[in-house]
């Protein structure tokens, strides 16, 4: 079971992502946040396999909230999700710790494929950002 920390400011895609994740059978969503701080305590008390992060969060933004959750729980794998596709966040995430990089208007089985990559250590980019990416990698 892939224990997974959905983390974003708007409560409509928590929720929507959480129903989504828990419709697998081989993921659970083990808990939710709202911004990248409460993430990082989340993912420090908890310690999910992956942490499913949003890159525009306030106060603490998803690349940040990506450094800090790597720092203090290494055997978190982080997956940014978003709508930014410009390079500065994707090399930003990436820099971070991020093992993946999925943009929000993507299909969900994106977003499941992307989980279990990365659960594993696998790199997981979908297809219009991994041009983008493999600059950085």
């Amino acid at each position: 079971m892939i224990r997974v920390l959905l983390a974003d400011d708007h409560e409509m895609v928590r929720d929507g992502l959480r129903v989504l994740l828990e419709t697998t059978a081989d993921i659970h969503v083990i808990a939710l946040a709202s911004n990248g701080q409460e993430a990082l305590d989340k993912a420090m008390r908890l310690r999910p396999n992956v942490a499913v992060i949003d890159v525009s969060m306030p106060p603490m933004n998803g690349i940040k909230a990506a450094r800090e959750i790597r720092t203090h729980c290494p055997q978190t794998q982080v997956l940014m999700l978003s709508m930014m596709r410009d390079p500065e966040h994707i090399q930003g995430s990436i820099q971070a710790g991020a093992l993946g990089y999925i943009l929000k208007d993507e299909a969900g089985t994106e977003l499941i494929a992307g989980i279990r990559a990365v659960s594993k250590g696998y790199r997981y980019f979908n297809q219009k950002i991994t041009e983008i990416a493999a600059r950085y990698i």
